[in-house]
Parts: structure tokens; sequence; C-alpha cells
């Protein structure tokens, strides 16, 4: 702010009408908002030249750290969806529907793949199905990391591409997924630092209402 800017031009809005002052020396911004009663804050430091706004610095501090609240306690949920090894391709496809129906609203969503009996012996198969999880949410989000086994189960965190860049595919199966969501599917705050890979208590059923095949 003020003095403590060293870029030989900067580009000047006036904080107040949010109009453009045009591009001047730093020590003319100052002296501008000076007479003001204001303060020379840069705001877009990696712009050609820098932005700068004449306000109150004080007060722009405070908002921004009002706005940088709010972006956090507005971040998505997790969201769970959990599939069987060896699920039937319908029940695939309403999963994954759900899915895509969290992704599309901002969530995070948690991937649990549950062995069962002598699958357990087979772990190819459950890093197969992550695989073409991934692959099928490739146009609506990302993983955080490969796919991690933890006990019986392999989980995995997507997160969602930018709202511009989702493209749904199981749209058609989206009004199917709507049955068992309040029995199989949880929400929890999105915080950093959770257990991504926590086993379901004990108890928990697995897959969809249908039972998803072996």
């Amino acid at each position: 702010m003020n003095e403590r800017i060293r870029a030989p031009r900067v580009r000047v809005i006036d904080g107040t009408t949010n109009q453009q002052l045009g591009v001047m020396h730093p020590a003319d911004a100052v002296r501008k908002a000076k007479s003001m009663g204001l303060d020379l804050v840069e705001v877009a430091a990696n712009a050609s030249p820098p932005v700068c706004r004449i306000c109150d610095y004080g007060k722009w501090k405070y908002e921004q750290a009002k706005q940088k609240k709010h972006q956090v306690n507005k971040g998505g949920k997790l969201k769970e969806v959990k599939f069987r090894v060896g699920i039937d391709p319908h029940d695939y496809n309403i999963k994954m529907a759900r899915g895509e129906r969290f992704l599309g609203d901002g969530h995070k969503v948690r991937i649990q793949i549950m062995f069962k009996g002598r699958q357990m012996a087979h772990p190819e198969l459950g890093i197969d199905l992550a695989n073409q999880i991934i692959a099928d949410f490739k146009t609506m989000g990302h993983p955080d990391a490969p796919p991690r086994k933890a006990g019986r189960n392999i989980s995995m965190l997507i997160t969602p591409w930018p709202k511009e860049q989702r493209k749904p595919k199981f749209t058609s199966f989206d009004d199917l997924s709507e049955e068992d969501d309040e029995d199989h599917d949880h929400d929890h705050e999105d915080e950093s630092g959770g257990d991504e890979d926590a086993a379901p208590e004990a108890g928990e059923s697995a897959g969809g209402s249908s039972g998803g095949g072996g």
C-alpha cells in the first residue's frame, strides 16, 4: 500500500465509484489517494501494469477477510458413494449418476470400493473398478490422489472441475439414483485434513439398495 508499492506504473481505480483513473506513477497515485483521505492499495500485483485501488485500507482488509471466511464456510460438502467389486452395470450407472450430481453441485465425492469374502484375494479387481470410475468421471472431476486400499476397502476422493468444465454423461440414470441416497450417502463438512481412507462403520451396508451384484 501507498509508498510500499514498487511498480514503475500502476493502473488506478477509484474504490468508491469503481471508475478507472488511468495509468500513472505510484507517487502521483498516492498523492491523489491522500488528497481524498484514503490509501492506495495494490489489489492485482500480477497484472500489467499492476492494479491499485484508492480506498480505506483498514476497511478493505476487513472486507477481504470477511469474503475469505465466507468462501471457506460456503465450501462444498463431502459426499460418499459406495461400490461393490463386481457391481452390476445398471447399478454402476445409477451410482455414477449420483456421483455426477454431487460433483455438479460442487461437492467433493469420496468413493468407497468394498470387497466381499473371497474378493479380498483379488485386489486388482478393485483397482480396475477404481480406474474405471476415474475414467468415467473425467469430464466432471479428478482424483486428489491415487486410489488407496485400507482394510476391506479401496477409497479415493474426487474433486469437481470448475463449473464451466463439468460435462455429465450419466444423466439418463439420475432419476433412479434418488432411491437409496438417504441410507447410503452421508454428508460431511469438507474439511482439509479429513481422513479420506476412513473405513465404514461396523454393520454399514454396502452398495445400493439393489444389492449391486456379487
